[in-house]
């Protein structure tokens, strides 16, 4: 019989520390330790805590050597897998070569180190070394890095510190085109599923100026093209909004944003007219909201008919700023990826 004599405080941290120490573990040895300080025998100790009387012999001798302290050590065995003897020339290799799959990422393991291992141990390994499957991001070939970064210092953030202040409105437009087909995405499924393709190829098309702070989204539909006339609508719904307060607008170099009368409607209703570098879609916030709005409602979904595919679109945009303006206040913000020091995949 091990005999410990515990002071009325060391019971106090005991019962304490057996509810909240964040480690199971922990909380089981302070159970044990309690249990054994309000005069608890020890048969009924180990049943209890279901634990052998090796294991209850072991907590009272490391209480006995540290107090509660010694308690709180958790030593686990963790066997250490032969592939760490190698891990610099895994990271080396990975890092110029990132693999495409498990399976190829096992084969090359098994080339550089004469070490075979199963498909999960190896994505256990990647894992534990820092690798993500990660989709690969696609850089616009004629970006200019160094204009986009001159852009954002110089002209966009200027505007967007105004308009946090409440001085100024600033929109981001662009033109999204709906075209009813099949938008493939990806499922948990039990076989591969199909969707079948409707006949014809008729389109939504959807001119929209997202608000930088508020991410209320006003927009310019029809079922036709988009024109230089949908521009200056739009524009013309921009100024009834904000009758006192200057307006930027931040949109792309389409050529029916700019053109004469796209000019002339904006200096009549005194709006700005912001360009961004050319192939920066980047920088265009509303990029994203196309991206939601796709995910959302036409992914892997079939409609049959395209007033219910407009319909479905429609829908999504109405509720932006109510259903979805949580989940699209955490997207829409004003980080905008750089193209300055992005890694770029070599072959």
């Amino acid at each position: 019989m091990i005999k410990i004599d515990f002071l009325e405080e060391e019971r106090e941290a005991l019962h304490y520390e057996r509810y909240h120490h964040p480690h199971p573990r922990v909380q089981k040895k302070m159970e044990v330790l309690w249990l054994k300080s309000i005069g608890y025998p020890h048969k009924e100790i180990m049943a209890i805590a279901k634990i052998s009387k090796a294991t209850l012999c072991c907590y009272l001798k490391d209480y006995q050597e540290g107090g509660i302290k010694k308690l709180k050590e958790l030593n686990f065995r963790q066997p250490k897998s032969e592939l760490d003897k190698h891990i610099k020339t895994i990271e080396a290799y990975f890092e110029k070569h990132p693999p495409a799959s498990i399976k190829e990422a096992m084969a090359k393991i098994e080339e550089l180190t004469g070490i075979k291992r199963s498909e999960t141990q190896i994505r256990n390994f990647l894992k534990k070394i820092g690798l993500k499957y990660r989709k690969v991001g696609m850089l616009p070939s004629k970006a200019d890095a160094d204009k986009q970064e001159k852009f954002k210092k110089e002209q966009l953030e200027p505007v967007l510190d105004e308009a946090k202040k409440g001085d100024r409105a600033v929109y981001f437009v662009d033109a999204a085109h709906f075209v009813l087909a099949p938008f493939l995405g990806y499922l948990w499924s039990f076989c591969r599923l199909f969707i079948k393709a409707p006949a014809g190829r008729k389109r939504f098309n959807v001119l929209g100026a997202l608000d930088a702070i508020t991410h209320q989204l006003i927009m310019v539909t029809n079922d036709a093209y988009i024109n230089s006339y949908s521009v200056c609508d739009l524009l013309w719904k921009l100024r009834q909004m904000h009758p006192d307060l200057p307006i930027t607008v931040v949109l792309d170099n389409a050529s029916y944003q700019k053109c004469d009368l796209v000019f002339g409607c904006a200096d009549a209703l005194n709006i700005h007219l912001l360009y961004l570098p050319s192939y920066s879609p980047n920088l265009n916030l509303i990029e994203r909201l196309w991206k939601f709005v796709k995910k959302k409602c036409l992914y892997s979904k079939y409609y049959s008919q395209f007033d219910a595919f407009k319909n479905a679109i429609s829908d999504c945009l109405a509720q932006t700023h109510t259903i979805y303006k949580e989940e699209l206040d955490s997207l829409l913000t004003l980080k905008f990826q750089s193209f300055k020091e992005v890694k770029k995949l070599k072959l």
